[in-house]
């Protein structure tokens, strides 16, 4: 299974995956692009589906304020062919 329905947690002691979005692509470890639908959230490649549900959720994310506290970092890109690991050695984060 692959971890891309994603659900936004309160506190850090639910998460999964610590994240902190960068501004800049240069910076990322993935380029994260969010998609509309479950069924566009395949394989392990930065198109996320955020889900509302705990129990549809592959990984839960909590969006820490300073990158020095996050597992991954990432950004948000505005084009679904942009999404794509930047640091292929966090990809286990996700899966």
């Amino acid at each position: 299974m692959t971890a891309q329905q994603v659900l936004s947690v309160d506190y850090a002691s639910q998460a999964d995956v610590k994240v902190f979005v960068v501004d800049y692509e240069s910076r990322a470890d993935l380029n994260v692009f969010k998609v509309e639908y479950s069924s566009q959230a395949k394989g392990n490649k930065g198109l996320w589906f955020f889900s509302a549900y705990a129990s549809q959720a592959h990984k839960r994310l909590f969006f820490v304020d300073y990158e020095s506290q996050a597992d991954l970092t990432i950004y948000f890109v505005p084009y679904q062919s942009q999404a794509g690991w930047r640091n292929s050695a966090k990809k286990s984060l996700m899966y």
